[in-house]
C-alpha cells in the first residue's frame, strides 16, 4: 500500500477533543484525515456519543500489516477507553467501515463494558472469516456491502446483512453466518 493513499473520515458527536485528537493522530500516520462533528440523529437519543471511522482501504490482512498491528491495537485501546469513560448503558455507538469490494462495516453499541471490549478486540479476527462468508450459499452474488454486528450470546461478530444489487438482505439471528 502506498503512503497516505486516501482520506480517513472521522464523524462523531459527544467525543471529547482529547479522544478525537488521539484517534486523529493514530490514523494521521498513514492517511489524510477529514474530521466532522455531527449532530445526533433521530433515534440515537440513547447514545451520548457516536464515532464512525471510514477507512478507504479494503478490510484485509494486508491492511493490518501495512497499518501496523501495534497501531491498530492503540486504536482499539482508545475506543475501549471511550466506552469505559462513559460507563454502563448504550452510551456509545461505534461504526468502523472499510472500503473495498465489498465494503465491510462493523457496528457495536453493547451496553456492557466486557461485551463492548470483546467486540472491539475481535474486529480483526473477521479478516480470516470474510472470504468464507462471501462464498456462503446464502450470500447474494457480488455484494457491495456486508454489515457485521457483534452477537453477545456467541461472543462473535456475525453477518447481519448484505447489500447486493441495491437490495439489502438481512439474516435472522438463527441464520447468521
Amino acid at each position: 500500500m502506498e503512503e497516505k493513499p486516501q482520506t480517513v473520515s472521522l464523524r462523531y458527536y459527544g467525543i471529547s477533543p482529547w479522544e478525537i485528537e488521539v484517534i486523529y493522530d493514530l490514523f494521521n500516520g498513514k492517511f489524510m484525515i477529514l474530521q466532522e462533528e455531527i449532530e445526533m440523529e433521530e433515534g440515537e437519543e440513547t447514545f451520548v456519543s457516536s464515532l464512525t471511522i471510514d477507512i478507504p482501504v479494503p478490510f484485509s490482512e494486508e491492511f493490518f500489516k501495512w497499518f501496523e498491528f501495534k497501531t491498530w491495537e492503540k486504536v482499539k485501546s482508545i475506543i475501549k477507553e471511550m466506552k469505559r469513560r462513559r460507563g454502563k448503558g448504550h452510551a456509545i455507538m461505534i461504526e468502523i467501515m472499510f472500503a473495498g469490494n465489498p465494503n465491510v462495516r462493523f457496528v457495536t453499541d453493547s451496553d456492557e463494558n466486557h461485551d463492548f471490549n470483546s467486540a472491539i478486540e475481535k474486529i480483526d479476527f473477521v479478516v480470516e472469516l470474510l472470504p468464507y462468508h462471501l462464498k456462503d450459499d446464502s450470500m447474494s452474488d457480488n455484494p457491495t456491502e456486508v454489515l457485521y454486528k457483534y452477537d453477545v450470546e456467541s461472543g462473535k461478530w456475525v453477518l447481519d446483512s448484505v447489500l447486493a444489487n441495491q437490495k439489502r438482505t438481512s439474516f435472522p439471528k438463527k441464520d447468521r453466518i
